[in-house]
């Protein structure tokens, strides 16, 4: 997981970007006094340096009938069966995220589920099966933060 090296002209073009994925290449380049072609070049250059990871809508999970967020800290019988646990829970359309951590929970994974009684549908029939020993589950109320990580500044 190297650092990407950034210039001025890649900042402000991720800047313009991160607060608008649709916006126009040529307002970038009007905005960065470069030529459409060269933004084209450095978003494509951006892509392949895996700095952007592609663009895609954002949907609201609660006007779509989510109306319980939790994170769920799993503890595995057999920490060797990382992989197999991570592919089964890409099977699992309500698991958005999933990470591996260090201290407690051998995994953290994020669920979007339509209501209590089916989070504990999702838990009981979806999640035990994969060989947990136990999980642990937080409900979220409100998300109250949700941003891009701050562009590295040029130095």
């Amino acid at each position: 997981m190297g650092q990407s090296v950034l210039d001025a002209l890649d900042q402000q073009i991720l800047q313009m970007i991160a607060d608008n994925a649709r916006v126009p290449f040529l307002e970038v380049a009007r905005a960065c006094n470069v030529s459409g072609a060269a933004i084209h070049q450095r978003i494509s250059k951006l892509t392949k340096m895996g700095v952007i990871k592609g663009t895609h809508y954002q949907f609201d999970p609660e006007k779509m009938g989510y109306e319980t967020c939790a994170y769920i800290g799993l503890f595995l019988k057999d920490p060797g069966s990382f992989d197999n646990v991570v592919n089964e829970l890409e099977k699992i359309p309500q698991v958005v995220e999933c990470h591996y951590t260090t201290g407690e929970y051998d995994m953290f994974i994020k669920i979007y589920a339509k209501n209590n009684h089916d989070l504990l549908t999702i838990i009981h029939d979806k999640l035990q099966p994969l060989g947990l020993s136990r999980s642990e589950t937080i409900i979220s109320f409100n998300e109250a933060i949700n941003r891009q990580v701050p562009i590295p500044s040029v130095e």
